[in-house]
């Protein structure tokens, strides 16, 4: 990602619609004298989760399985993987999941647990996508890979026009890529995003190390040590485990930014984006199958991404309940509140948009977004 100046933001503009949204999401809270936080039906997810991805874990190690049980196994540990990353990790690197932040630190380990790095999704994550949103050069989230056009800003390329049968394998590998290449990388950058120059304390390098080292050790080295099995049952497991948590994590992710009708906003000439960033976020985000309660209760809330995107210090637990509260105010104010009403009407608008940005002859304009 090229070496870009910080985006600013107009927030002298349209404050009222962010002070009413705040004040009202606080009285909801008050009112029902409950906590942002977790409740005890997040506790028992977590719980489920860990359960799940742990578990497959041990009865695989166990050994006392047939070879197409442990297959089996790995895909459905693949499935817990990314459940703990959702609605585990996810909330305790926001803050949200406790007031605690010891609390919050102990769960964000979930998040190495898995083989990705705490500390570096808390940057690329937490700061840069959540403030920059959709801005081609700035939101890491839109460089997924250089075959894989996100942002109708980046520059086009041939093989743009096969990516929206591309774009799913690619979202496959995202956790392989994650697990040897893409921490290590983040960590080795002169410049993150629009952050120029940016130092990690020694601390973290030794987390970073010491935690990958734990992962390589359970997920590779006692199970070829203590199974009876060879390098090409244990590269299958692996395989499984880390495609199926990665076609989940990345689809998921895609659906909320983008799809028809976000926008793809592009900075002035004195690098600001000419809009309070609230609405920034209100335009670049999207919601989908906010009725299914299976889906919203697997993806942790993802799928209320304008929620997640306003208060992300709030657990996502509580989202399907201010839901309504943001999309009233926003419509008083005349702002978009972008949304489809199931999983699969988001995944089919994900892959036109993917045709629209693979097309050398797409222009691109806000009215479109």
């Amino acid at each position: 990602m090229a070496n870009v100046e910080k985006v600013t933001f107009n927030n002298s503009t349209s404050r009222e619609f962010s002070k009413t949204v705040k004040q009202r999401v606080d009285q909801y809270f008050e009112e029902n004298n409950i906590s942002k936080h977790a409740n005890a039906q997040m506790v028992l997810k977590t719980i489920i989760l860990l359960s799940v991805y742990l578990g497959c874990y041990a009865l695989i190690i166990s050994g006392q399985f047939s070879l197409g049980t442990m297959w089996f196994l790995t895909f459905l540990m693949g499935i817990g993987m990314a459940g703990v990353g959702f609605s585990v990790s996810h909330d305790a690197l926001h803050g949200a999941y406790s007031s605690n932040k010891y609390v919050n630190r102990a769960l964000g380990f979930t998040f190495d647990l898995l083989g990705a790095n705490g500390y570096i999704w808390k940057i690329t994550h937490n700061i840069i996508h959540h403030t920059y949103t959709n801005i081609h050069g700035h939101d890491e989230d839109l460089e997924v890979a250089g075959f894989i056009r996100l942002s109708p800003h980046s520059e086009h390329k041939p093989i743009h026009r096969v990516q929206h049968i591309l774009a799913f394998f690619a979202y496959s590998l995202a956790m392989v890529f994650w697990v040897f290449i893409k921490d290590y990388k983040h960590f080795l950058k002169t410049n993150i995003g629009p952050y120029k120059d940016k130092s990690h304390p020694i601390s973290e390098w030794i987390i970073l190390f010491v935690t990958k080292a734990i992962y390589y050790t359970y997920i590779l080295v006692l199970p070829m040590l203590l199974l009876d099995i060879t390098w090409v049952h244990l590269l299958i497991g692996f395989l499984t485990l880390q495609l199926t948590a990665g076609v989940i994590i990345g689809v998921i992710f895609q659906l909320a930014h983008v799809v028809e009708g976000t926008d793809h906003p592009v900075p002035d000439e004195e690098n600001m984006i000419d809009e309070h960033w609230m609405i920034h976020e209100m335009v670049t985000t999207n919601n989908f199958a906010r009725d299914n309660k299976a889906l919203c209760w697997f993806v942790g809330g993802l799928n209320f991404q304008i929620e997640h995107h306003l208060f992300p210090r709030i657990c996502s637990v509580h989202y399907p309940a201010i839901s309504p509260i943001v999309e009233k105010t926003a419509k008083e104010f005349d702002i978009p509140y972008n949304h489809h009403e199931t999983f699969f009407e988001a995944v089919a608008s994900h892959y036109r948009t993917l045709k629209k940005f693979g097309d050398p002859e797409f222009t691109y304009t806000e009215a479109q977004a």
